[in-house]
């Protein structure tokens, strides 16, 4: 293994701006693809015309579908693909990760909680990698942007602070600043929710209603999140920082969100599917807002919010209905730890 090779896992929009950026860096990158069709594609063109266009991939960067390939001699792995194949990606490159060896740090950008198991992504990772060095990267960070070099802030979070650091050397560059993190759960909670939280702003815009709505779902948003990070062990903190509040006033606010795009396309009256179909990338707040509402129930924390989106999603309510319930909610403080 050498500490100047890195292997990204996954060759959609976010895995080829980490692989841009990394090289930028001076790390030799190594970038996996799950099909052959695409690595070949991505060789020969050197860009993903549709998802990310404009980002060049120079030639040094290799490009394969070869696991074994991706990983042989890599100091660490950053691992990029959607929450939903986290785990079948795991179980590829266990053969390929040996017992014994010197540890290497498996990064995770992805975001997400697993339907079944209600695990966030680096609990995925350390029950098919058992022992693994696992962290976690986050924060407000849209690929249309890390990939053309525009000032960026994310966070890290590690088991230990010696791991942190490293990655934080790995990805620190002028455009590219890093904060370190204990907070791995919270950081990942943060990043998961905020998907669902920005499907209901966009579902607001798709109704037509105004910078109020939006406002209104983005504080009320970071509550809910907030209650449930902390409930689950999290810092409450943490969700005022750069992988809660500025993740989702970015995924909430912006056209490079595949969240909100998917969100305005069911407040004009599509389906989940046909949403995302036309988003023509992974959703992830449709695929985390069911174990975001199970998480809430198994913690007992009130989340409204999330509860309509569930509903508006997955049981065929009119997303007009689902605003006008919570509008009409029970009277509440806005902070029951408040006194007069």
């Amino acid at each position: 293994m050498d500490s100047k090779n890195v292997a990204v896992i996954g060759s959609g929009s976010w895995g080829i701006a980490l692989a841009w950026r990394l090289h930028k860096n001076g790390f030799n990158v190594t970038l996996w693809a799950r099909r052959e069709e695409t690595a070949s594609k991505l060789r020969s063109e050197r860009e993903d015309k549709d998802k990310l266009p404009g980002v060049i991939l120079d030639k040094d960067i290799k490009i394969t579908s070869n696991m074994e390939e991706a990983l042989k001699d890599a100091g660490m792995i950053v691992v990029t693909v959607p929450s939903v194949a986290i785990r079948e990606v795991c179980v590829k490159m266990r053969p390929y990760l040996a017992e014994g060896e010197e540890k290497r740090i498996i990064v995770n950008c992805s975001k997400g909680i697993e339907k079944d198991t209600l695990m966030v992504m680096s609990d995925v990772i350390l029950d098919e990698l058992p022992g693994s060095e696992v962290a976690v990267l986050s924060g407000p960070s849209h690929a249309e942007e890390v990939g053309k070099g525009l000032p960026t802030t994310i966070v890290v979070g590690a088991f230990s602070k010696e791991s942190a650091r490293e990655v934080q050397n790995v990805f620190m560059a002028e455009e590219f600043r890093v904060y370190i993190s204990p907070d791995m759960l919270g950081i990942e909670i943060g990043a998961a929710l905020k998907n669902v939280i920005a499907l209901a702003a966009g579902i607001a815009d798709g109704l037509g209603y105004g910078d109020n709505a939006k406002a209104a779902l983005i504080t009320r948003g970071i509550a809910e999140m907030s209650r449930l990070g902390a409930a689950m062990g999290g810092d409450y903190e943490t969700f005022s920082g750069l992988s809660g509040m500025g993740d989702l006033v970015v995924t909430c606010a912006s056209m490079h969100s595949r969240n909100r795009r998917a969100g305005i396309l069911i407040g004009q009256g599509k389906t989940a599917a046909e949403a995302t179909a036309e988003v023509k990338m992974v959703v992830e707040g449709i695929n985390s807002a069911e174990a975001a509402l199970a998480l809430a129930k198994k913690y007992e924390v009130e989340m409204p919010i999330v509860e309509q989106i569930n509903e508006v999603l997955f049981n065929g309510k009119e997303p007009r209905e689902a605003v006008k319930e919570l509008m009409l909610r029970e009277k509440k403080a806005e902070n029951e730890l408040q006194e007069w």
